[in-house]
């Protein structure tokens, strides 16, 4: 399958913007190539971000190594990877991840990929700036599923390339396996302003498991970002109510009914079954008329 050209339509006149309505009519036009595409749904999309957007985040590409970084050396899982955690970056940098983060990013990501309800960390897990230099590696995986500090599922993967003038000899694709790690099912090069998305679960193995042939002093460089969704086993948990109204000691009788009235309206809510709920609120609002 080939890659297309996406370009997310984001508005950089006044810092960074989007409209939601459009982020999800551009990803949901892609949805059936994201679902259906094997070995496993994901996407490669071209040109990802408007280009003067994606020339200023490689040159904001924080060389300059920080305290916080996260070093990988030794061993199948990473080597020679290095990565960047947004919140230590300049400010520029942490902009342009709380975008990644925010309403419409989401937007044309759940239109993309179908799911529902996908919801950003904060707090970058695994995330951020990511750089491997020459002899590194990323061996073939299944990434963790669970975020631990948020109780959340891990959903999605976003990875953005910035990798201007990448050679196909230094090798550095991305691997996508089938799920019983037969095949490699598809092989994408990192290639500047080059997005990939995909579906994260327990066999959508992917990295990149051969050592990188680059020159010393070029390194491949990428934007990490991942995506979760809750759980409705919420509902188990934590009643369903609504906000909670109280009057205060001094208030009016009228206001002390009203609030309990509420109360009551919030708890019937949680303990009646919906359709006898809604049943009950309409025959209340006939007989209001």
């Amino acid at each position: 399958m080939g890659e297309g050209s996406t370009t997310l339509p984001i508005d950089t006149t006044a810092g960074l913007s989007m409209d939601e309505k459009a982020a999800q009519a551009l990803g949901a036009g892609l949805v059936e190539q994201y679902t259906s595409a094997a070995p496993f749904p994901h996407i490669v999309m071209n040109d990802f971000l408007p280009v003067e957007l994606a020339e200023k985040v490689l040159a904001n590409f924080p060389f300059k190594q920080n305290a916080g970084d996260t070093f990988y050396e030794e061993g199948y899982a990473g080597h020679h990877k290095r990565q960047v955690y947004p919140g230590d970056c300049e400010a520029w940098n942490r902009e342009f991840f709380a975008f990644l983060n925010s309403a419409p990013v989401l937007q044309f990501l759940e239109g993309l990929t179908g799911i529902k309800g996908l919801v950003a960390d904060p707090y970058f897990a695994g995330g951020g700036f990511h750089e491997i230099r020459a002899g590194g590696r990323l061996g073939i995986h299944a990434d963790f599923r669970i975020n631990e500090r948020l109780n959340l599922q891990r959903r999605l993967n976003l990875l953005i390339y910035l990798n201007k003038d990448w050679q196909s000899e230094w090798g550095g694709e991305l691997e996508l396996w089938d799920t019983g790690m037969k095949a490699k099912a598809r092989s994408v090069l990192p290639l500047f302003n080059r997005a990939v998305v995909f579906n994260t679960d327990a066999r959508s193995y992917h990295g990149h498991p051969d050592p990188l042939a680059c020159p010393a002093g070029v390194t491949r460089k990428s934007v990490a970002l991942y995506y979760y969704t809750a759980s409705d086993r919420i509902y188990e948990d934590v009643p369903k109510l609504s906000t909670m109204y109280q009057a205060r000691p001094g208030d009016s009788a009228e206001l002390h009914a009203e609030a309990r009235k509420l109360r009551l309206v919030n708890h019937l809510s949680d303990w009646v079954p919906p359709v006898v709920f809604r049943a009950v609120r309409r025959a209340k609002n006939l007989v209001g008329r």
